[in-house]
């Protein structure tokens, strides 16, 4: 984590240590996010399951199956 005069204001999911974070991140390629708040950020890995659910299904409409 470094120090930035003008961090970033959302929140993030770490993936790797599986911890939010807030103003000083981690490498951006284990988070997920911004999200609006710290509870939001602790929900990412099922928002990004829904996600990815609903992307599938209109894939598969899109597609005609």
């Amino acid at each position: 984590m470094g120090n930035d005069p003008n961090p970033d204001q959302g929140w993030y999911y770490n993936t790797r240590t599986g911890e939010v974070e807030h103003l000083e991140r981690s490498r951006s390629i284990d988070l997920l996010g911004p999200y609006p708040d710290e509870a939001t950020a602790r929900r990412a890995l099922e928002i990004a399951k829904e996600r990815t659910k609903k992307a599938d299904e209109d894939d598969a409409k899109w597609g005609g199956n």
